[in-house]
């Protein structure tokens, strides 16, 4: 099991994020799509000095196209953009590339959704890498388990979910039974905290997460062979985002030491 690092913990010029997260101690990292385009990054990159794990393929979307639009032509926009973000990635050496819900949960709205989701996974697996869906509270797909069975529901051989453990504490779902459920199924994981409330991506025991917790957790990860990343995903607004990251790596650390 890797730790990786999403990189929006961080703010400023991406060849700055990158050195940041190699002070902090991290080998890997989590991208967008506009992420790691300077000379300077990709050098980083090149060298070995840092290794893509992961590219959150739907961030950034052009303004009105969406997953699920119903205009083909803005959804055909969302698709471009999230192919061109998994070939980013790829080119980047990262393994996994993932999506977040849209906001229509009706059955019209996820049939749409699938249409672009399916294309993107095609487009993945022939490239290696494993294509994920991030459940998200307040959006189409708020829990685990109903994503769960929205991705069975499709059959697709490469879409897989990515377990957050800040959602599965707004949803209320316990992450050991989540992770026993997922399987083979689980494909990414996301590492944060919070008050049980708000998605507000704290420092790892900051928020209602016990330490206890986090250690089932991972523990859970290990007996169901998982060799995957998992990563923390902070919130750069907070007051000392490279202290809450520096603390939430050697928590973990010292977790998977136990």
């Amino acid at each position: 099991m890797k730790l990786s690092c999403c990189v929006w913990a961080v703010s400023g010029e991406d060849s700055v994020v990158a050195e940041k997260m190699r002070i902090l101690g991290f080998d890997w990292i989590d991208i967008r799509p506009f992420d790691l385009r300077s000379a300077d990054s990709k050098r980083m990159i090149d060298d070995k000095r840092l290794r893509v794990s992961c590219i959150g393929a739907s961030f950034g979307l052009p303004e009105g196209a969406t997953m699920d639009a119903v205009a083909k032509g803005d959804a055909g926009r969302s698709l471009d953009h999230i192919s061109g973000a998994i070939a980013h990635g790829n080119a980047m050496g990262a393994s996994t590339a993932y999506v977040v819900p849209e906001m229509d949960g009706s059955k019209e709205g996820l049939a749409r959704y699938s249409e672009v989701l399916v294309a993107a996974a095609d487009q993945a697996q022939k490239l290696g890498m494993k294509f994920c869906i991030e459940h998200f509270p307040e959006k189409a797909l708020p829990t685990a388990r109903g994503t769960l069975e929205y991705i069975r529901g499709l059959g697709h051989p490469n879409v897989f979910l990515l377990m957050d453990t800040g959602h599965l504490q707004i949803s209320g779902e316990d992450p050991v039974a989540t992770i026993k459920d997922a399987g083979d199924t689980l494909g990414y994981v996301h590492l944060d905290d919070n008050d049980g409330e708000g998605d507000l991506h704290l420092a790892l025991l900051d928020g209602i997460l016990k330490r206890e917790v986090l250690s089932d957790t991972l523990a859970a990860l290990g007996n169901v062979g998982y060799t995957g990343a998992v990563s923390l995903e902070l919130n750069p607004g907070l007051p000392d985002p490279i202290a809450a990251l520096r603390r939430s790596r050697e928590i973990v650390l010292d977790v998977i030491k136990q």
